[in-house]
């Protein structure tokens, strides 16, 4: 069984920034995807951020483009989310998640972490 365990989340001001990590566990942590997602009161879940197991392919969503930098260091089963800029609009709870395909969908991601608040002040 595979545990993701986020951590970095916090308050910050706008402009400001922060990193996000995702820690995995298990033996059956063979992801091809991890990850990031983010969720705001009353809106749905969405996506933010992707990498391949081998950090060649990335994908990102619009908004968080040349702002949002996603990494991992597969020595140590964690990825991570560098959220640079930051904007009051990007305050939400954010989840990490690993998907056994190359996906962007969130339907596609079978494991997920507890979730971490960032708030962004204006």
């Amino acid at each position: 069984q595979v545990q993701l365990v986020e951590s970095g989340g916090g308050l910050v001001q706008a402009g400001g920034s922060l990193r996000l990590s995702c820690a995995a566990s298990g033996r059956t942590f063979n992801p091809t995807a991890m990850g990031w997602f983010r969720q705001s009161p009353g809106k749905e879940r969405e996506f933010v951020a992707v990498i391949s197991w081998n950090s060649v392919l990335k994908h990102y969503a619009d908004f968080v483009k040349g702002r949002f930098t996603i990494s991992r260091d597969g020595a140590k089963n964690t990825w991570y989310l560098q959220m640079n800029s930051l904007k009051p609009e990007d305050t939400a709870v954010y989840y990490c998640a690993r998907s056994p395909r190359w996906t962007v969908s969130l339907a596609d991601f079978d494991s997920w972490g507890q979730g971490t608040q960032v708030t962004v002040s204006a």
